[in-house]
């Protein structure tokens, strides 16, 4: 079951001071990164909720992500709505669709749900890339951000843009980790450690997994509107597989079944994609390098490596200290 650790808290913490902190001191460029980096972390916390406690791998958030931002696009530039409410439906849009596609797949388990989850993003990505009414590869423009001007907030500053994509982050985490807190979340966990004695207790399993998938695609809905709002431009490949299949890559490189981890491993892998990208094309490489390391050592990423060290030491003077009593 979740819960937040003195350690967990304070990682958070330090996460999210160090976010605001570089936000109010960043230049332009500086700006864009950090709001991709508060994109992505978004993205990998609905992994985190079905993956990481629900032992649900997909291959299929990005496809959540690029339909909320197509969603929202279409409804503010094509259909004319306001930004506000266009922002809502897209994401309960995207969470009914996760429900759906939860209820689907709830009864596959490891490859072949990764293989279930991958062909829904693979037939979503085809059908809007041979779509006309939704631009087809050429992607949709025109995407405008919502009017916060009457309490005095302009977001086509990219500061004060960059701030509400941090505000749209803490609430994310707030409500995943809400969620998981609860009934359903110790259900999910339940459900991953041993589905066949929760569903003798009575329990629905195929239900607590689409609830959970669909709770997971209202946060990736959020990170696909957050994305759709900044770049003002959405194009497929926003739903294309390598976009789930990066997400799943932080997910490990942070720490799985964290929900904290993620977070880590969202600011460590953009931060090395610009800064090794700089020096070197093969970026990709360093990544993986790393990946395979973190997999080999058997720690639960950078985060979980972090943790269990800490309980490693908290546990050793105690040893110590029973020692000449044994």
């Amino acid at each position: 079951m979740f819960h937040h650790t003195a350690f967990r808290r304070l990682t958070l913490a330090v996460l999210l001071a160090g976010l605001l902190v570089a936000t109010l001191t960043a230049g332009y460029f500086g700006l864009e990164i950090l709001t991709e980096i508060m994109v992505l972390a978004i993205l990998v916390l609905a992994l985190d909720l079905v993956a990481g406690f629900g032992g649900m791998i997909s291959l299929m958030h990005g496809a959540l992500l690029g339909l909320a931002a197509y969603a929202y696009a279409v409804l503010t530039a094509t259909l004319g709505f306001d930004p506000a409410a266009a922002m809502l439906c897209a994401i309960l849009i995207t969470g009914a669709v996760g429900w759906g596609i939860g209820a689907v797949c709830s009864g596959s388990h490891g490859i072949y749900f990764i293989m279930v989850t991958l062909a829904f993003g693979q037939m979503a990505y085809s059908f809007v890339f041979e779509s006309a009414f939704l631009g087809g590869d050429d992607g949709l423009g025109g995407i405008t951000r919502p009017d916060l001007s009457a309490i005095g907030v302009d977001l086509n500053d990219n500061m004060s843009f960059t701030l509400y994509a941090l505000i749209c982050l803490v609430i994310a985490y707030l409500f995943a980790a809400r969620v998981l807190r609860s009934g359903l979340g110790r259900a999910l966990v339940g459900v991953r450690e041993n589905e066949q004695r929760m569903r003798a207790l009575g329990l629905v399993t195929w239900r607590v997994k689409a609830h959970a998938f669909g709770l997971s695609g209202l946060i990736a809905g959020l990170a696909g509107v957050v994305a759709a709002q900044h770049v003002m431009y959405i194009s497929p490949g926003l739903l294309a597989w390598t976009v789930s299949g990066e997400a799943l890559v932080v997910v490990i490189l942070g720490g799985i079944g964290t929900l904290v981890g993620p977070l880590v491993g969202a600011v460590a892998f953009v931060v090395m994609r610009h800064e090794i990208s700089a020096i070197t094309p093969y970026w990709h490489l360093f990544v993986g390098v790393l990946l395979i390391a973190v997999v080999m050592s058997r720690a639960n990423g950078i985060f979980g490596f972090l943790e269990a060290r800490l309980e490693a030491r908290k546990a050793q003077p105690k040893t110590k200290a029973e020692a000449p009593n044994a």
